[in-house]
């Protein structure tokens, strides 16, 4: 999962970014508005109905992705969504494994999940330990009926058999690079970018 991107801020209408030699942009903000209007349609015509969607966001990435979805599906067929916000933090199990003390981060789950379809949106798959960790911490706020995973991009590298139902773009990557999301400021706003850094270990 893509982490928050660097500290400088970026002139009005540029992306944050901290290049380096390899480094390389595989998504511009066109091309992920269209990755998730397809991804909305899938949606649609995946749950007939569409009005026990609930949309979940893991931070930080997956939050302008599934606001972005909630503006579409509200513009395509007029549905008004719930967009929840969860940390996966406290239920990955790994991170001590690998030395890491990452700060918690925001939740905010306006309602409970009981007997609706979650679709949860995250920027970055790889190992698919945050997708189990969000599965996991899902079941504090009630028991949905189904969950459904939305992934702008799957680098592969699996170590769990999680599978993604919505995919923006499948791009292959070697072990050694990272797969960012990029966007102003903390909170990630528009426009935004997929970058691939070269030599930086997963994110």
């Amino acid at each position: 999962m893509a982490r928050p991107p660097s500290s400088v801020q970026p002139a009005a209408g540029e992306v944050a970014s901290a290049s380096g030699p390899g480094d390389r942009v595989v998504l511009d903000d066109a091309a992920i508005r269209r990755a998730l209007v397809r991804i909305s349609h899938e949606i649609l015509e995946r749950n007939e109905g569409a009005g026990d969607l609930y949309l979940v966001a893991i931070p930080n990435g997956g939050v302008p992705l599934a606001r972005q979805i909630a503006a579409n599906l509200r513009e395509i067929a007029s549905l008004d969504l719930p967009v929840g916000i969860l940390d996966t933090t406290l239920y990955r199990d790994d991170l001590s494994r690998r030395g890491e003390r990452p700060p918690l981060r925001h939740t905010e789950m306006p309602s409970a999940v009981d007997d609706r379809i979650v679709v949860l949106v995250d920027d970055v798959a790889s190992t698919g330990r945050t997708i189990r960790a969000a599965m996991d911490a899902l079941m504090d706020f009630g028991r949905p009926r189904a969950v459904q995973v939305v992934a702008l991009v799957d680098r592969g590298h699996r170590e769990l058999p999680i599978r993604i139902d919505y995919v923006g773009k499948n791009i292959p990557t070697a072990s050694s690079e990272r797969v960012v999301l990029r966007g102003r400021g903390a909170s990630l706003e528009p426009p935004l970018e997929v970058r691939v850094e070269a030599g930086r270990g997963e994110s």
